[in-house]
């Protein structure tokens, strides 16, 4: 009787093939990243897609300006980048802002809208443009609904009795000498805005006889905008001007509490599309592991 005998191969003999089965298999392993990448690239692609609309929606969406009217606050083909979530927390705009609002009684009637093209449409959908179709203001919140605000000719705005220092006015400018008004009271749930470039600037003071009375109705507020986004050389917050802190010109807890005083908010640095992408990769790079761990667990 042998002592030791074994049925099957001896331990370490290969039969051939194995040898082949793992050159195969190795085979596969080194094709499979290349492979599996083109595979998922749709699905990253869909993801950033699908991100970039919400974050479009619901948190920051790029806008251009077409005038000169907030210069030089802002210039002609700036880009900014609007804050879209606070106002779904029932924020409503603060003096000193500077505000993107939706046409509230035809400002815009003599302005031409350009007609996009079907790719120009389809990029600010989603956010990797800024819209050409809408007919979008944004001005600088001046006074907000309780407050009374005026403006005579040679004076300075005065918002509750407190008179504005206002630097970002565009040098030359005066407050309102090509349209005092007031003193007025503004209604709860409307904002008064002006435009930085006061004698270039179709504002609330040139609406007084529309059906707004110049008033722009909070729920017309897209968002604030809070950076300058493109050109690169001009990057930069669009903070809330200290005048607009002094004390008695009304109460400011509500903002200091969001973080919007005077300080403004940090740069938000990247659009939609961009946003998009940075959440779509980590989605997808999780969905590849899980898939990858489920290949090789043995």
């Amino acid at each position: 009787m042998a002592v030791g005998a074994r049925s099957g191969r001896d331990e370490g003999e290969e039969r051939p093939d194995d040898a082949v089965e793992r050159e195969a298999e190795e085979d596969a392993a080194e094709e499979s990243p290349q492979r599996s990448f083109w595979k998922e690239l749709p699905l990253l692609i869909g993801i950033a897609l699908l991100l970039a609309l919400l974050i479009k929606t619901f948190l920051v969406q790029a806008f251009s300006i077409p005038s000169d009217s907030m210069q030089n606050t802002l210039q002609r083909g700036d880009r900014v980048l609007v804050d879209k979530l606070t106002p779904w927390f029932g924020s409503e705009p603060e003096r000193g802002e500077v505000v993107v609002f939706h046409d509230p009684a035809d400002w815009l009637s003599d302005q031409p809208t350009p007609e996009p093209n079907f790719a120009q449409k389809a990029l600010s959908w989603i956010g990797l443009m800024p819209s050409a179709e809408e007919k979008d203001l944004i001005k600088r919140t001046i006074a907000i609904g309780g407050d009374t605000v005026s403006c005579k000719k040679g004076g300075p705005v005065v918002v509750n009795g407190k008179e504005l220092d206002e630097p970002y006015i565009f040098p030359g400018n005066s407050p309102c000498d090509d349209a005092p008004f007031g003193p007025i009271k503004v209604p709860k749930g409307k904002i008064w805005v002006m435009g930085d470039h006061r004698q270039n600037s179709r504002d609330s003071r040139w609406h007084m006889q529309d059906s707004t009375q110049g008033f722009v109705p909070v729920d017309k507020v897209v968002g604030r905008a809070v950076v300058v986004a493109w050109p690169v050389t001009r990057w930069s917050t669009l903070p809330i001007p200290e005048t607009f802190d002094q004390p008695g010109i009304g109460n400011q807890a509500a903002a200091t509490a969001l973080g919007l005083g005077a300080a403004g908010l940090a740069p938000v640095g990247l659009g939609p599309a961009a946003l998009g992408l940075a959440g779509a990769v980590p989605l997808v790079l999780w969905r590849r592991r899980r898939l990858t761990k489920g290949r090789t667990a043995r």
